[in-house]
């Protein structure tokens, strides 16, 4: 028996020097304290020191001054994108709503299907112009404030919205600018409001902040 212990003991340590050397042999002690979240149980056998497989550091390499997260000038091109795009589908829809109904005593013909899709193509396109004109003015604002305040944080939102308001409605004169400019602020504190909800209500829970 102790002969083919000693045997079999050769056979692997010969085995490990073949392959790169022995395995490192860890105590219960200095493998207590290795966290292994996220990772299937250690082999014995395997050739690897646990501790090295610890991430301290961040997962990502960011260049040098970067930010963690994206700034208003990176999240502008979504938001004008995304808001051209709603804006063409809640308009869609309105024409395809206005045509059946300027078109209910007509029967089903080639001349109602072409008014039809002509008031969803307008629609469309005047919803998809509107939302992406309020959209690009409240990324040009954002941006200009915060390049300006040289701090990123819910009064540039609230003042992006209210200023986007005024501009936008600026045409119809002081009194519809100043409607305007109180839309946006209504509109811009109820989403930093929204964002700051765990604050207001003192919840930790981070899942319900929209980032």
């Amino acid at each position: 028996m102790d002969n083919n212990s000693q045997g079999s003991g050769g056979f692997k340590a010969g085995l490990g020097s073949l392959f790169g050397g022995g395995a490192p042999e860890y105590s219960n002690t200095e493998l207590a304290g290795v966290p292994l979240t996220g990772m299937s149980p250690l082999s014995p056998y395997l050739n690897v020191d646990p501790r090295y497989l610890v991430q301290d550091t961040d997962e990502f390499i960011l260049p040098t001054g970067a930010n963690k997260i994206r700034g208003r000038f990176e999240l502008a091109f979504f938001t004008i994108g995304g808001s051209c795009m709603t804006g063409a589908a809640l308009g869609a829809v309105n024409g395809l709503r206005m045509g059946l109904k300027e078109t209910r005593d007509m029967a089903w013909s080639k001349p109602r299907n072409v008014q039809i899709l002509n008031m969803v193509t307008r629609q469309g396109a005047s919803w998809a112009n509107s939302l992406g004109s309020v959209a690009l003015l409240y990324s040009a604002f954002g941006v200009v404030i915060e390049k300006a305040r040289g701090a990123e944080d819910d009064i540039n939102t609230i003042a992006a919205g209210t200023l986007t308001g005024m501009l936008f409605k600026s045409s119809g004169g002081l009194r519809s600018a100043a409607r305007g400019g109180l839309v946006g602020l209504a509109l811009s504190g109820a989403y930093a409001l929204y964002n700051n909800w765990d604050h207001v209500t003192g919840s930790s829970s981070p899942s319900s902040r929209l980032y």
